[in-house]
């Protein structure tokens, strides 16, 4: 039976929170301050989860979702409500995440870096499937909380001439000669070229080549191959091997990579970002820099502009090797270094053997950089970088290492905020400034947390 209920926020999955007896109500498709009547539809001890089915009081936040798909479609989550409310949501998640996990409140808040809203996501996994109650193929995301392919005919959130083509590649893939052994479409845009990656479980035959070539040629695109893992992939045309690159004007950079490297999503944003993980650090000319998690040298090569030198460390010697090549075509191999390297089982010890830094750049994935926090904190308090930035996906693990660093490892945090890397989403980017406390500060805060320690175990 439905009730009416009282909206007071939202959560990350952009479920309406409502109380009722002190039990928390995730409420679907509402928004705070709203009133609204929903039916519950899973019932748990400590809480349950409810969808709307009529709002009495809506929010001024509120407004139309302007992707036909939206609600079904697992692409995006936000939608309905106003983009700047979006980010000031995931600025409050992050802040809360900060206190809950790691009992830390960050001394400024920085303001949100803000970019374009729609046809940002220049990197897409697009899955297709043969579904012959819904008309044969279908190519999209995911549906939400489903692994069934949601039936998508646009899409917002990607470039206008990718959602363009959502139509015609299901026609192209119903063409082809087993299109149920096509799984998936990568999607990776650069400056000058839009890459399909299409991962295909049997051999093309020379009609899927010629089905390839004529769909590239009428809609302007590179095709690659993928037969197996992702070390098969290669281009269908050997002269399209290079032509995939993001620019970083402002560091008079174009950074090559190919169509399965991990890059980010939204290129404006992403040069937003660098930009101020660069203004944040404060890099003078004879700093000495390291770039944790560096990937293809996103950070390390700007970095190597500004100071006297920057050692890049990542775990995939593919992305250190194309990031070495970048760095020697820009003239700044001299002043750049990499080495691969596990970072989630590096110690203090090797932290060390790298010599000493005087500003450290971290750019963990979803896992967070526990060990490299853990190796930071044992540092004696003049082996510390002066200042760290740490870049982060996920609030949880960012907030955790940011514990480890502030209340064992004689660390400040500065400031934080968020960076709205996926708007309509409820993905959480965020950057955080760490700064080394003078040595006598440093002894006290770790006899601080000594001490805890010991009355927490008695």
């Amino acid at each position: 039976m439905a009730e009416a209920l009282n909206i007071e926020s939202l959560d990350l999955e952009a479920r309406g929170i409502a109380r009722r007896d002190g039990k928390v109500v995730f409420v679907e498709g509402a928004l705070p301050t709203e009133r609204v009547t929903a039916q519950t539809v899973r019932r748990k001890p400590s809480y349950e989860i409810a969808r709307v089915e009529d709002i009495l009081r809506p929010s001024v936040l509120r407004v139309a979702p302007r992707c036909p798909h939206f609600g079904v479609c697992g692409g995006c989550a936000m939608q309905h409500l106003e983009p700047s409310a979006q980010v000031a949501i995931k600025q409050r998640a992050l802040e809360d995440t900060f206190w809950h996990v790691g009992k830390l409140r960050p001394q400024r808040v920085l303001p949100p870096l803000h970019g374009p809203t729609w046809g940002y996501r220049y990197r897409a996994r697009l899955s297709v499937r043969v579904v012959p109650k819904k008309g044969g193929v279908l190519v999209g995301f995911h549906e939400r909380k489903s692994s069934y392919v949601a039936d998508m005919r646009e899409c917002h959130v990607l470039p206008p001439h990718v959602s363009a083509m959502l139509m015609p590649l299901r026609a192209m893939i119903a063409a082809m000669s087993t299109p149920d052994r096509m799984p998936q479409i990568e999607v990776a845009l650069g400056d000058q070229a839009t890459v399909l990656v299409l991962r295909h479980l049997e051999p093309l035959t020379d009609g899927d080549l010629a089905v390839l070539r004529q769909f590239a040629a009428q809609h302007g695109v590179q095709w690659w191959l993928q037969p197996k893992g992702p070390d098969t992939v290669h281009p269908l045309e050997p002269e399209h091997a290079d032509t995939l690159s993001y620019a970083m004007p402002e560091f008079g950079l174009s950074m090559p990579y190919r169509p399965t490297d991990f890059t980010q999503v939204n290129h404006a944003i992403n040069r937003a970002m660098v930009s101020r993980a660069l203004m944040l650090l404060d890099v003078q000319p004879e700093d000495r820099v390291a770039d944790l998690f560096c990937g293809l040298g996103n950070f390390t090569l700007p970095l190597a502009t500004r100071g006297r030198e920057a050692v890049g460390v990542e775990g995939s010697k593919a992305l250190t090797d194309r990031a070495l090549a970048a760095a020697d075509r820009h003239g700044l191999a001299g002043r750049t270094r990499f080495a691969t390297l596990n970072l989630f089982e590096v110690d203090v010890d090797w932290l060390r053997g790298l010599g000493y830094f005087d500003r450290m750049l971290i750019d963990p994935p979803r896992e967070g950089a526990q060990a490299v926090a853990q190796a930071l904190a044992l540092l004696g308090p003049d082996e510390r970088p002066r200042r760290i930035v740490y870049v982060s996906c996920n609030p949880a693990t960012l907030a955790r290492d940011a514990a480890i660093m502030v209340h064992e490892g004689g660390y400040v945090l500065k400031s934080a905020g968020v960076i709205n890397m996926f708007p309509h989403t409820g993905h959480v980017e965020s950057i955080a400034v760490f700064e080394s406390l003078p040595a006598g500060e440093v002894l006290a805060a770790q006899e601080k947390a000594r001490q805890k320690d010991t009355e927490a175990a008695a």
